[in-house]
């Protein structure tokens, strides 16, 4: 991806927190990396350049500023909107799988060889995967170090460090301090039950309101619990289950995590995250909608709004298999029954999060009277829960949003509305329409369109490729 350096230097000039996430100011004179909005004198334009990502940054000899800390700024929105091998790629590093499986299960998920996806990465990014797992290492580690008790050596083998050695020496080039240095200056004390708090970094304007009045009309007892300003839910994750805790206070989006192993905090961040929409660039995406006719209204009542994603694929694919020709409600209550029967008791619950949602083979294994639905929708859902227990589907941020729809709507009972609805919250399609769907249908009508699905769909072609946002737009205004 290249850089305008020349609007890159201007961003910095402004110090322009919209940028932040996009690129980082590396500045030669004094060996330091910075996001855009640092309010730090800016530098002169012969002593900058500037990177894609921060781990370029680090492998070119600069270390991040104490200032800013460009490591704690929202990811880019490019990684998040690319269908392509690239940006499957940074999501699946970013999601830990580098460091949990190598780069030979990288290459394999994104089904090309070790060497090509180095030099399409090197291409695009200016680093391959082992320098991008290193530098999402690093930020992890210091999450540990800032905001846990935990002893050095086990935030080192925590964050994905295979040695201590490696994890000092990463610390020191990364951040000029040792790592028992950052916890000193972090002062922070971690509560004695053995939570984690962090703060997670989000691009303004956030609808925080709807974003929380959307999981909570959904929210399945069990598994996840709305109170107050406060959501959670549980996860499934590598190397146990967990609990996280999303707040938002003051413009503060904060994320609490009770894990069951402390190894699994990169992805449980980066699946918060997701679930939050919070690497969109909104002052893009309304700008875009903000010209439509329609939308206008719309965008102005609610700057901001985002599209929430799933972290868990097999979660919201049986969910959304439950909710076909049914309510909302009607859906959470199927679901919920689900989940008191078949959900697998959390070792650590939470308050009222007390169940991890069935797995794919638990479904895959059970018969279609056990399902409160028509039996033939039964066996639907247990076929396709059959095919993602085996692998022969992957439901996550890095899978190929268009073979992988393909491959749902190939599946009996899986039509157009359930393989688009997958793919806009499960592999974070930010350019889904549902044409078909009965909010849609009303939205348009109330707003004076015709709400057939041919129409709805012509209609929509205007509003690409931010069409995920437009339903959620046309959704919120019911």
């Amino acid at each position: 991806m290249l850089l305008d350096h020349d609007q890159c230097y201007r961003a910095i000039q402004s110090k322009d927190a919209r940028f932040d996430g996009w690129f980082v100011t590396a500045v030669r004179t004094t060996g330091i990396y910075c996001r855009p909005s640092c309010p730090a004198i800016t530098p002169k334009r012969a002593n900058v350049e500037f990177f894609v990502a921060a781990a370029t940054a680090q492998a070119h000899g600069y270390r991040a500023c104490k200032r800013c800390r460009p490591d704690a700024s929202p990811g880019s929105p490019e990684w998040n909107t690319r269908a392509d091998v690239v940006g499957r790629a940074m999501r699946l590093i970013a999601d830990g799988l580098v460091d949990r499986e190598g780069v030979g299960a990288l290459a394999s998920r994104l089904g090309y060889s070790e060497r090509q996806v180095h030099r399409l990465l090197v291409a695009e990014v200016g680093s391959g995967p082992l320098a991008l797992a290193r530098a999402q290492r690093a930020q992890t580690a210091r999450i540990l170090i800032e905001t846990t008790s935990l002893p050095i050596t086990e935030v080192a083998f925590a964050s994905g460090f295979q040695s201590v050695r490696q994890f000092n020496d990463t610390i020191r080039e990364v951040y000029a301090a040792s790592p028992t240095d950052l916890r000193a200056r972090g002062g922070v004390v971690a509560p004695s039950d053995g939570t984690l708090t962090v703060r997670l970094a989000c691009r303004e304007p956030f609808d925080s309101d709807a974003m929380f009045e959307f999981l909570a009309a959904r929210a399945v007892p069990g598994t996840e619990h709305v109170e107050g300003a406060t959501y959670r839910r549980s996860l499934r994750l590598a190397k146990g289950n967990g609990v996280i805790g999303i707040t938002v206070a003051g413009g503060t989006v904060s994320c609490s995590l009770v894990l069951d192993d402390v190894a699994d905090v990169q992805a449980a961040v980066q699946r918060a995250r997701r679930l939050l929409d919070l690497d969109a660039d909104p002052a893009q995406i309304d700008q875009h909608l903000g010209t439509d006719p329609l939308l206008a209204p719309l965008v102005a009542k609610r700057p901001g709004l985002r599209s929430p994603a799933h972290p868990d694929g097999t979660e919201l694919l049986v969910r959304a298999v439950l909710g076909q020709q049914v309510s909302v409600a009607g859906a959470r209550t199927l679901a919920s029954r689900l989940v008191a029967s078949h959900g697998e008791p959390l070792v650590n619950p939470v308050g009222h999060v007390t169940h991890a949602f069935p797995s794919a083979a638990t479904i895959a294994g059970m018969s279609p009277e056990q399902f409160a639905m028509p039996r033939a929708r039964g066996a639907a859902l247990i076929e396709a829960c059959a095919h993602v227990a085996d692998g022969r589907i992957v439901l996550d941020a890095g899978s190929d949003r268009e073979e992988t729809a393909r491959s749902l709507e190939a599946l009996r009972g899986i039509g157009p509305w359930t393989a688009g609805y997958v793919s806009m919250r499960a592999l974070g399609d930010p350019d889904v329409f549902l044409p078909t769907d009965i909010g849609v249908r009303n939205a348009l009508v109330a707003l004076g369109h015709d709400g057939s699905p041919k129409a709805a769909a012509t209609l929509a072609e205007r509003w690409r490729p931010w069409r995920s946002y437009a339903l959620h737009h046309l959704w919120a205004s019911l």
